[in-house]
């Protein structure tokens, strides 16, 4: 097979793309786990220089029992990528958190509430909010302030006949201006599509039986768009043209926002009067999200805001909004964590009963050795350096499979305060995710090699040759 088309390929170049990231440098910012890894590579170098038992004799061994050098190798595998999973998992939890805030931004909710999802503004806050000093101006004098309406549609999911029912979660955006609501956030579209008509609707004479329709017109982010695609046939994501079901209503997608790794990659906007007379917010508002006059000054805009008498609100800068957010990934590293440890201790205990048969089987071996001169110490290396040369061939093999889940989506919630969002995300495979999975490698090789290899160690030449 040619070269090139592989490496073009879709199922190589998730893995070029993580390896294009590897920088040592940045491995090398992590005191500890830099350390770690460095103090296991002269581990080894100096079991192979020091050791006297020649490395080719625990090659030979490992190729003559190959199958418990193989099942070895599986745990180690197994065990690493189960981590770069989780961790990557993780990593994309938090780069979608992170990706979301623009820094000059601030978001006003109502007085007690934290959470769009719990907030109601009345219309008439707008007047009072937009009077207040140190917000940004556009090129018609125009206060930029993007009034938002959020709601959580529990739609259903369109099954063939006999089927049982399903649905889903779509978090669903009504904006009033198009233009400012993607400026204030850092968005565009992509190119072919354009952002729904001033009534946020259309007529369409493609109804059942020839009827006409009335379509809600809607942009969608680039994760929500596949998402809804994957219960049509084909499983294409949605593109501009097409047409869903939500909430009884017919909606006809008019664009595809950019992605940019964010929440907002997640959510159908349509127009604020369209959304909220469908879901029961006509007379309010979810949110503001104001843009500061002064980048450097939204943390004093928005006490500003939060402290004024003149009106009840409440209101914080964009990024530490979405930094409460994070919750939910910093629960779920917690529970990463926990899990690794129990299945690294399983991992342990099964290396160390596997080595602990390897040298039931070789204890001839080991008393030929000594007999030839080899002291206990040179055994005990002998055996330790074989545990870790399997570890670390293992690590490397899930590692590099582990790779492969780098750019792979998948559905989370994000939340905080009580609120949850569910997010369309994308594993990050990081040098620091492939650094850990190596790392927690060989250290299972040598825990689970260390107690073997001292028995070995401590094993009499006569009882060996009995």
């Amino acid at each position: 097979m040619p070269i090139m088309p592989l490496l073009l390929s879709t199922r190589v170049s998730p893995v070029l793309a993580a390896v294009s990231r590897f920088d040592l440098g940045r491995v090398s910012q992590h005191p500890v786990l830099f350390g770690s890894l460095v103090a296991m590579a002269l581990l080894m170098l100096v079991l192979a220089l020091v050791g006297k038992v020649p490395l080719a004799y625990n090659l030979r061994n490992l190729m003559v029992r190959w199958t418990t050098t193989l099942l070895m190798l599986v745990a180690f595998f197994l065990v690493v990528l189960l981590l770069i999973g989780m961790l990557a998992f993780v990593n994309g939890l938090d780069a979608l958190t992170n990706n979301s805030g623009q820094p000059g931004n601030v978001v006003v909710f109502s007085s007690g509430a934290n959470d769009e999802g719990f907030s109601n503004l009345a219309l008439n806050e707008v007047s009072n909010v937009e009077r207040m000093e140190g917000i940004a101006v556009d090129e018609k004098g125009q206060r930029i302030v993007s009034k938002e309406v959020f709601v959580i549609v529990n739609r259903e999911i369109p099954t063939p006949p006999g089927a049982p029912p399903r649905r889903q979660f779509v978090q669903l955006r009504g904006i009033e201006d198009p233009q400012i609501a993607a400026f204030v956030h850092g968005l565009k579209l992509k190119q072919g599509g354009q952002w729904f008509s001033e009534a946020g609707v259309e007529e369409a004479t493609d109804g059942p039986a020839g009827q006409s329709q009335v379509l809600r017109q809607c942009v969608l982010g680039n994760g929500i768009a596949g998402e809804l695609g994957k219960d049509r046939p084909g499983g294409q994501p949605l593109a501009v043209g097409d047409q869903f079901d939500m909430a009884d209503r017919v909606w006809k997608v008019v664009g595809i926002l950019d992605s940019t790794g964010s929440t907002f990659d997640s959510e159908v906007w349509a127009k604020r009067q369209i959304v909220g007379e469908g879901f029961g917010k006509e007379s309010s508002y979810s949110s503001f999200v104001i843009r500061a006059a002064d980048v450097n000054k939204a943390a004093e805009l928005a006490k500003t805001l939060k402290d004024s008498k003149e009106v009840a609100l409440n209101a914080m800068t964009e990024q530490d909004y979405f930094q409460s957010l994070s919750e939910t990934s910093r629960v779920l590293l917690y529970a990463v964590w926990v899990v690794v440890v129990f299945v690294a201790l399983g991992g342990v205990f099964g290396v160390m009963n596997t080595m602990f048969a390897a040298i039931s089987q070789r204890i001839k071996d080991i008393g030929v050795l000594r007999m030839l001169g080899y002291s206990s110490g040179h055994v005990l290396m002998s055996f330790l350096l074989e545990s870790l040369v399997l570890s670390l061939v293992g690590g490397l093999l899930g590692c590099a499979l582990g790779m492969f889940l780098d750019g792979l989506t998948a559905k989370s919630t994000v939340g905080g305060q009580g609120a949850a969002k569910t997010v369309v995300l994308q594993f990050v495979v990081s040098q620091e995710v492939l650094a850990t999975g190596l790392l927690l490698s060989l250290l299972m090789g040598l825990i689970g090699g260390l107690l073997p290899a001292l028995r070995a160690m401590t094993m009499r030449v006569l009882e060996t040759l009995r």
